[in-house]
């Protein structure tokens, strides 16, 4: 059975159920059924037409559950006639169910898990594993997102804001998470761009192409994590590089500055440097500055400490971080390494070991458990 076969299928076969009279929510359950129906049968029986086979399945659990429930008898006059078993039609319409996905009425989270369950073909298992939070709370979750845009039509969609934040998530989501999703993002940003003249969606396709560029470095051969100052800058794609700066470049110069150019002109400076020592902290404090301005985000805040202890010094760092909240994710890491640079190791490996059980992923926590070792080892208890 071809995993990902199927998982390609699956957003131009809820397209297409949704364009012929499906709800959304209803169409979703259809889909995955037949997606269910053809792990089951495919292995013994494949069909010539894969795509045509989950349509017409796909369409019959529809019907299916349309008849069986009666609060939804008063659709049966709007469906169409099942369609004849044949080739379908060879439309892309992920961007589209993006920003059904994205509508105004859902939150960011809302949306963004609705979109990897529905868009992502991914189960609510891995997206709960992602959030690091229960199978079941994040099954409600998206129970509750599904019924929130049930009624929604694609001539209902949500807004361009709404979309490039859920393809910014998704796009953080695949880019330090078990689930691949980067590549897709960029994509569907492509795509956006080529049909909506927006210097935030250029800001963020530049974003997603700076940091997708550092990718390969990224991570060790024993899959740990390599910190950006360490990484093997011979190993970025300058081409990525190169196209990703063009861009930001065009969308500056049009003078409507949004937090997806602040956050990739921040990327750029980070990549225009040719080792970690010649890094223009201070532009990138200037520029953090302009992103705090623009989102007030305690998280850009955290971020901007860092670069102040790189600009400034430590100390000057660690002045910034006290004004932040404590429980702020992240913020432990954030003290151990300006601590760290300020040569407290003692006060450092404590809080990296603090850190470690904070850490939302395994890789971090691996990375952080190691960086305490390592000052323990140099008599940092």
């Amino acid at each position: 059975m071809n995993e990902v076969l199927l998982r390609s299928l699956t957003p131009s076969v809820l397209g297409i159920l949704v364009r012929r009279g499906a709800d959304f929510a209803a169409a979703e359950d259809a889909v995955q059924d037949a997606l269910v129906e053809a792990v089951r049968v495919w292995s013994a029986d494949p069909p010539r037409d894969p795509k045509g086979w989950l349509v017409t399945v796909a369409w019959r659990r529809f019907l299916d559950a349309t008849r069986a429930d009666a609060a939804r008898r008063r659709r049966e006059d709007r469906v169409d006639e099942e369609p004849a078993p044949g080739p379908a039609t060879a439309v892309d319409d992920t961007l589209q169910l993006y920003f059904l996905c994205a509508h105004p009425s859902l939150t960011p989270s809302s949306a963004v898990a609705l979109t990897l369950r529905a868009v992502g073909g991914l189960t609510t298992r891995q997206i709960a594993q992602a959030y690091l939070v229960p199978e079941a709370t994040m099954a409600q979750r998206i129970s509750r997102a599904k019924r929130t845009v049930s009624g929604v039509r694609f001539d209902q969609p949500g807004d361009v804001a709404t979309v490039l934040r859920v393809l910014y998530l998704v796009f953080n989501e695949g880019y330090s998470g078990d689930v691949d999703l980067a590549a897709e993002a960029i994509r569907l940003t492509r795509q956006l761009a080529a049909a909506i003249d927006h210097p935030e969606v250029a800001g963020l396709l530049a974003l997603m192409l700076l940091h997708h560029a550092r990718r390969a470095a990224r991570t060790a051969p024993d899959d740990s994590l390599v910190p950006l100052a360490e990484q093997d800058r011979g190993r970025w794609d300058t081409e990525s590089i190169a196209e990703g700066v063009e861009i930001l470049q065009a969308a500056l110069a049009r003078d409507r500055l949004g937090e997806f150019q602040a956050q990739a002109a921040i990327a750029a400076l980070h990549a225009d440097a040719r080792t970690a020592e010649e890094t223009d902290w201070v532009q990138i404090v200037e520029w953090y500055d302009e992103l705090a301005r623009l989102t007030d985000s305690p998280v850009v805040r955290l971020n901007r400490a860092v670069a102040v202890g790189e600009a400034d010094g430590p100390r000057a760092g660690l002045a910034a971080l006290a004004a932040l909240d404590d429980t702020l994710p992240r913020h432990t890491a954030v003290a151990a390494y300006l601590h760290e640079r300020d040569g407290d190791l003692t006060t450092a490996a404590q809080l990296y070991t603090e850190a470690a059980q904070k850490a939302p992923n395994l890789a971090e926590r691996d990375h952080l458990t190691r960086q305490a070792a390592r000052l323990n080892a140099r008599g940092g208890r």
